[in-house]
């Protein structure tokens, strides 16, 4: 007999509320972001880019959503581990899709199981990483 129990995985209406979430904080900062929400598999599920945002944010905020998946830890813990003698220090370069070890990518978990992951793009590393966790703060 299985002991494990299923988790519910990362919906369309969570992935919304937590582009809506993360925008609201940034817009009450001031700033303009993209947001990237992705499922436990890597797949897009909710992309925004506010209209002023730097184009480069749609790009960050997926990458940072994309590295925040894959090692299961927020982009702002992995800043150091990617420096000159650090344990990821060839990580960045080592695969076909490009990880970003900027802050504001982090994971989303339900019931501690990893179900997918939020990148936020476009202020300063340290507002984007409280954009994002502020968004999955939101998730009950």
């Amino acid at each position: 007999m299985s002991t494990t129990t299923a988790v519910a995985p990362l919906t369309i209406q969570d992935a919304e509320t937590l582009v809506a979430v993360a925008r609201r904080a940034a817009e009450d900062a001031g700033v303009t972001v993209s947001v990237t929400v992705l499922d436990a598999g890597g797949h897009l599920l909710a992309f925004r880019r506010d209209d002023r945002a730097v184009l480069i944010s749609g790009e960050t905020s997926t990458r940072k959503a994309y590295t925040a998946l894959q090692l299961n830890a927020p982009t702002a813990d992995l800043v150091d581990a990617v420096q000159p003698g650090g344990l990821f220090h060839t990580l960045p370069t080592a695969l076909d899709r490009p990880l970003l070890f900027i802050a504001g990518g982090v994971p989303v978990h339900r019931d501690g199981r990893l179900i997918g992951a939020i990148g936020v793009g476009g202020g300063a590393p340290e507002q984007d990483h409280a954009f994002a966790t502020a968004a999955v703060a939101s998730l009950v």
